[in-house]
């Protein structure tokens, strides 16, 4: 039995789910100063232990800048915006406020948002020290956009990063500031190797995600044109060679190697090779920490530079600082965005200094110099290694993933429950064929949100139920998402039957 934040115990009908509890010193260091609701506002404090929604639905109707009605902001939305938009779609909340895990919509009910800015929150919304880092340019008078002149800003972020980096990489590592999103430094990374080897080509993995840009998109899983090598990336649920575990992991080791040497196999030598540690996107699929060290040593092994993409997995999420860190792998480049810019936009590529070999202006990008986000960096930087968050995600998103698989014994539904620290996957499925259940999926986060849960949906066939709360997450919120959680998704089963 488990004992929810609503008092009652929800009975799996399989193995005991396993409730969360939080050391003394992890919570004071986690600890976010309570925030006075604005006037109007109703329901229990923004960063209360469960963000409980307001009984009646409604509530502030005023926002910043005078009163909203959220309704006439959605349809002007739908009028204005890109049919590309998103999680507008299926997540039709106008928030005006939010605090560590919640968020307030116009409306004034309040949502554990375990979306998190898609893992760009490592400290939930609006954390003071990052909110003090913020102002404290701001009140300096400091420039805000240099292009790429040196600044002491800058200088703090660059030398907060490089302390946290692989040590064996920090020692022989430059930095290249990008564009202001993940996929701008995929795409920086892809140029570099390519200069530095003079090969064009690339190896990237099935299912991957590296952003929106074309370069990014021609590494992902879903690119329409093949111009990468694809390879096999290991898991054990859907296992390309049907054994999972770790024989299909060292099939998939095989694969690679034999392709890389068959002088018939099509496959020149590659510039580079690119892998998430965890696949986000693709269905938040940790990659075998035994088949990353064959990874490093087949690309080391034949002068392939490696490069890893953080850009969802860095900065604690997985529960280390760094995906890399937990198979001991020091990659050539590594990919980062999402949280370093401490919720606001940054990204950058660390890579070997023998890599640096572009002209000056080879690569370049306006908003390379945001002085705020390397302030809120610098902030969110220092926080998560000083209070050893990466430690605490670990610990806790492991007793997370033990209360869900004991969940997953009662729901046939649920195919599998994985992850690694605080960025959790559950994948639905059909009790009877074991198929992905997309349909069912968007069932739960419909029924999570009505419960005033925000989770988004990832996996191959958007049947994967993703779960990214910030580093931040106390032992009772986490309780009160595994309660809607297990709420939401017999609710959703029986909807959809």
């Amino acid at each position: 039995m488990f004992e929810t934040q609503s008092g009652r115990a929800i009975s799996a009908g399989g193995p005991t789910l396993v409730a969360v509890t939080e050391p003394a010193a992890a919570a004071a260091a986690t600890e976010i100063p309570t925030q006075v609701p604005p006037q109007g506002s109703r329901g229990p404090d923004p960063d209360g232990p469960d963000g409980t929604v307001a009984p009646d639905g409604t509530g502030v109707s005023e926002g910043p800048g005078g009163s909203v009605a959220p309704e006439s902001i959605l349809r002007r939305q739908a009028q204005r915006e890109s049919a590309a938009r998103t999680y507008a779609r299926s997540l039709p909340i106008v928030p005006v406020r939010a605090r560590g895990l919640t968020i307030e919509g116009a409306d004034g009910r309040r949502y554990l948002d375990c979306l998190s800015g898609a893992g760009t929150l490592a400290l939930g919304h609006n954390h003071p020290v990052v909110l003090e880092a913020i102002r404290g340019v701001l009140d300096s008078g400091a420039p805000l956009h240099v292009l790429d002149l040196a600044t002491p800003v800058k200088d703090a972020f660059t030398t907060e990063l490089f302390a946290n980096l692989p040590p064996a990489l920090a020692a022989d590592a430059r930095i290249q500031f990008c564009g202001p999103a993940g996929t701008d430094a995929v795409e920086a990374a892809l140029k570099l190797v390519r200069t530095a080897t003079g090969r064009p080509g690339l190896l990237a993995f099935t299912g991957a995600y590296h952003g929106m840009t074309a370069g990014a998109l021609d590494a992902s899983g879903g690119a329409p044109g093949v111009r990468v090598t694809r390879l096999p990336y290991p898991q054990d649920l859907r296992c390309p060679f049907g054994v999972g575990g770790p024989e299909g992991a060292e099939l998939s080791a095989r694969w690679t190697e034999n392709l890389l040497d068959d002088p018939k196999g099509g496959v020149p030598a590659p510039a580079g090779m690119i892998v998430e540690p965890v696949q986000g996107e693709g269905g938040v699929i940790p990659a075998p920490d035994g088949w990353l060290r064959r990874m490093r040593a087949i690309t080391a092994a034949r002068g392939i530079p490696l490069i890893a993409d953080e850009v969802q997995t860095g900065v604690g999420r997985t529960g280390a600082f760094w995906g890399v860190d937990h198979a001991g792998v020091v990659p050539d480049v590594m990919v980062l965005s999402k949280a370093i810019g401490g919720s606001l936009p940054l990204a950058v590529i660390v890579y070997r200094a023998g890599l640096d070999v572009w002209a000056p202006g080879a690569h370049a990008g306006t908003f390379r110099g945001n002085q705020l986000a390397m302030a809120a960096g610098t902030a969110t930087l220092a926080f998560v290694r000083e209070n050893r968050l990466a430690e605490r995600a670990a610990a806790l998103g492991e007793r997370m993933l033990a209360a869900l698989r004991g969940l997953a014994g009662g729901h046939p539904c649920i195919g599998e429950v994985r992850g690694r620290g605080l960025m959790i996957g559950i994948e639905l499925v059909d009790p009877d064929t074991g198929a992905a259940a997309p349909s069912l999926a968007a069932a739960v986060r419909q029924e999570c949100l009505d419960r005033g849960l925000i989770v988004e949906l990832g996996g191959r066939h958007g049947a994967v139920v993703r779960l990214l709360p910030p580093l931040t997450l106390t032992d009772e919120q986490a309780a009160a998402v595994l309660d809607r959680l297990a709420d939401a998704i017999p609710a959703a089963a029986r909807r959809t039957h």
